[in-house]
């Protein structure tokens, strides 16, 4: 079974993490720090920009599949599944300006709002699951003889 929404929104982080990681390596490139952050605080919020990224990206990612193949609304997956990318991209701008920052706090805002939402959603439809019932050797319809 093919997956269209959490193939394309996992693309889309898949393509955020690529980012994240550049952002990290230019920035130790130009200050020439190879490995940690030399207590550069420019670096240390871009790695945790990337490091919050992976944090929170796995477990969207498996609820929304999940959500996805329990057949959730395709409409409110793909709503939560972009709000996701939005928070994703606005997180890293608002840790790269001076705290409090309004970018920062949507951005985890609507991760943490995408992540219980998914959470939630995934718990609703698992309560409300009824499998169907299976046919058991004696309900069985009879063959006719050969």
């Amino acid at each position: 079974m093919t997956l269209p929404i959490t193939l394309t929104i996992a693309a889309g982080a898949a393509l955020i993490n690529i980012w994240l990681g550049t952002r990290v390596s230019r920035l130790r490139l130009q200050h020439k720090v190879s490995v940690g952050d030399a207590g550069n605080m420019a670096i240390v919020n871009r790695m945790r920009a990337h490091a919050n990224f992976i944090e929170y990206t796995p477990f969207v990612l498996i609820l929304l599949a999940l959500v996805e193949l329990a057949a959730g609304s395709p409409t409110w997956l793909w709503v939560v599944g972009t709000l996701y990318i939005v928070g994703r991209l606005l997180h890293p701008f608002g840790l790269d300006r001076p705290a409090p920052n309004p970018l920062r706090m949507i951005g985890i805002l609507l991760t943490w709002l995408t992540l219980a939402g998914l959470a939630g959603y995934a718990l609703f439809l698992a309560s409300t699951f009824r499998p169907q019932a299976a046919i058991t050797f004696a309900e069985a319809p009879a063959q006719a003889p050969r």
